[in-house]
Formats: C-alpha cells, structure tokens, sequence
C-alpha cells in the first residue's frame, strides 16, 4: 500500500529524495484520517525549514492539521495546483498531491532516520489497535 522508494514520518509526512531535492507530500493514512480537504497553506519558495518543523497546514471538513517537514533545507517548489485543487490530496497522497520540494541540506541522514514503507505500515497498525482500545 505505501510505496517502498518513500521514508514516512510519525507525524505521517512522506518523502522521496531526487538527487538532492526532497519531495514530500502528506500519507494516503493522513488523508484518510482528515476527510476531505478543502484548504492547503504552503510556504513560498526560498522559505527555510527544519526537519520536524510545521511549514504548512491541511485544512479537512473534520480538522486543520499542520505539516511537518522530515528534511531541513530550503522551499525550492511547492505543488501550486493544490491551491484550486486541494481535493486531489485525498484522491493521490502519494503521487500528483506531493506538497513541497525541498533541497535538503542533510538529506541522506535525515532521510535515513525515518521510517520505511514496512515500519511505517507497523507504526499506522499500532497506533489504530490504541485507538480502538
């Protein structure tokens, strides 16, 4: 289900590294959780951002979450159809919805640090089993 080339966050970002720019983007888990979304708020390009820091916001019918980068670096892009299409978020989280590019500025460790496809799977199932408890 969570495509294997991706490291995840706890806060449920997910991240891919092309070359020495992080795409990231919010888990189809966070998507589903939220409901549909109405709103997303992103950086503009040349912002600076540290690895587990808000940079933006998902704004759902249920909630407002914030987003978390995995990676520290600078905006280089961010998925500008989001703003006429949020929506798109709920229908490809892990594809044409990515939220941001990043040029990391120790992408390799910080990326080595997350979790990959298998714990993250791991970590969604343990965190419903607490829910349902």
């Amino acid at each position: 289900m969570y495509p294997t080339e991706f490291r995840y966050t706890k806060e449920h970002e997910w991240v891919k590294l092309d070359s020495d720019v992080a795409v990231v983007g919010i888990t189809d888990y966070a998507q589903h959780e939220l409901g549909d979304v109405v709103y997303v708020e992103l950086p503009a390009p040349g912002t600076k951002v540290e690895a587990g820091q808000a940079f933006g916001t998902v704004e759902s019918v249920k909630s407002v979450s914030e987003i978390f980068s995995p990676v520290s670096g600078e905006v280089v892009e961010v998925n500008a159809a989001l703003s006429d299409h949020p929506e798109s978020i709920n229908q490809d989280a892990h594809g044409a919805a990515w939220l941001a590019r990043i040029r990391a500025a120790n992408a390799k460790s910080e990326i080595a640090a997350l979790m990959d496809a298998a714990a993250y799977e791991a970590y969604i199932a343990e965190q419903q089993k607490e829910a349902s408890a």
